[in-house]
């Protein structure tokens, strides 16, 4: 295993994490004698593997449903001093229930302490507010650190790159937990700035929520041969040293095996990434066009600006991927997603876009004229039965 310096923390982290929101038995609490045998020793199988290979930091979150209780039950049993383990605690406007939400995970988890506690879904400024705020979550995580049940702090985010970024000037915080990987690179100038702060960068969900990559269509495996797609985002990812950790959401302990292989082409990055990435940009601009690929994201509407909060960006962006690649299942679970996420995917599908006025919140954007029929297209095309993301299934 290959390990990077994680910002201040001085932690050596492996480049690749254990991600624990696969893994688990139940999203939601669930009694441990309710747990099937077999499906406790998979977990611990692969929490096995992942420490046979290196991978050492393991990552959970209160809101993982039974994760944390199924982990409390094989943590214990690892030589603590080799671990990184990490939990998440949502924010919200009672700091006293984020506290004896802490004293839960710690209980399930069966440790005296955690070395990494994200406050977990840093997404739009309210959240912010009651994180950073006299009084607030942050002021007790603080008090957990000083009496040693946490030795780090830091935050995960699902918001947008100014609201990442004004967390992450507040210079509170010693890593970040990010979403950022080849389809989607908006978040770079919040990986800048968290660089600057030198903080802990680790990449959330690189192979699912960046492309569903275990299941790629196969215009997007001829186009990132000889790589896999997966192999071809972790590389790309890694190529970038301001980049410390992908996280791996591991079902079975067969499942880091085809990440493994990124490890020995790292040092080849620069040879083998331009080819992929020429090609890629290429089928994208032959699809396309030029001046679409380059300029459909220019001065585009929040979903806050925009009537009936549809999130404009989001559903071009998801189009773009549909069109060009053929990751028409990834759009689709994305897409249906909106409306039903809460501030974790914000704002609203398409479906009325006919009757909207987008003139106004449009005027600034150099394809005015075509985003409608295109919102209506995406429409058609990735309409389906709406999804819950998987917390609240």
């Amino acid at each position: 295993m290959l390990y990077r310096r994680f910002g201040r923390t001085e932690l050596q982290m492996p480049v690749f994490s254990c991600g624990g929101m696969r893994y688990q038995y139940k999203w939601q609490d669930v009694p441990q004698w309710q747990i099937p045998r077999d499906h406790q020793a998979n977990l611990e199988a692969t929490i096995q593997r992942s420490i046979e290979l290196g991978i050492n930091h393991i990552e959970t979150a209160r809101g993982y449903g039974s994760s944390e209780m199924q982990l409390g039950k094989i943590l214990p049993q690892l030589p603590r001093d080799k671990l990184i383990v990490q939990t998440k605690i949502s924010p919200g406007e009672d700091a006293k229930k984020f506290l004896s939400t802490f004293e839960k995970s710690l209980r399930y988890l069966r440790l005296d302490y955690i070395d990494l506690l994200g406050i977990h879904g840093i997404n739009n400024s309210e959240l912010l507010n009651y994180t950073i705020r006299p009084g607030g979550c942050l002021e007790v995580a603080r008090k957990l650190q000083a009496q040693g049940k946490v030795r780090f702090i830091g935050f995960s985010t699902h918001g947008s790159t100014d609201t990442i970024i004004q967390a992450i000037n507040t210079n509170q915080f010693d890593y970040v937990n990010l979403h950022w990987y080849y389809i989607n690179q908006v978040n770079w100038a919040a990986i800048e700035a968290a660089t600057a702060h030198d903080m802990g960068v680790f990449i959330i969900s690189p192979s699912d929520k960046g492309g569903k990559l275990y299941d790629p269509p196969e215009k997007l495996v001829k186009l990132c041969s000889p790589l896999s797609p997966m192999v071809f985002n972790d590389l790309f990812c890694l190529s970038h040293p301001q980049v410390h950790t992908l996280s791996l959401g591991a079902a079975k302990p067969t499942d880091f095996n085809e990440h493994l292989k990124t490890l020995d082409l790292l040092d080849q990055a620069s040879e083998i990434l331009p080819p992929i990435l020429t090609r890629l940009e290429e089928e994208a601009i032959t699809i396309l066009g030029e001046d679409w690929v380059k300029t459909w994201h220019v001065n585009l509407p929040t979903y806050e600006q925009t009537p009936g909060q549809v999130n404009i960006p989001v559903i071009l962006w998801l189009w773009n991927l549909a069109i060009a690649y053929d990751m028409i299942d990834y759009a689709k679970m994305r897409y249906n997603l909106l409306g039903n996420a809460s501030h974790w995917l914000p704002g609203e599908k398409a479906e009325q876009i006919e009757k909207l006025d987008l003139h106004s919140c449009l005027s600034r954007s150099p394809h005015a004229d075509k985003i409608p029929s295109i919102l209506a297209q995406a429409h058609q095309i990735l309409q389906g039965e709406a999804v819950q993301r998987l917390s609240r299934s």
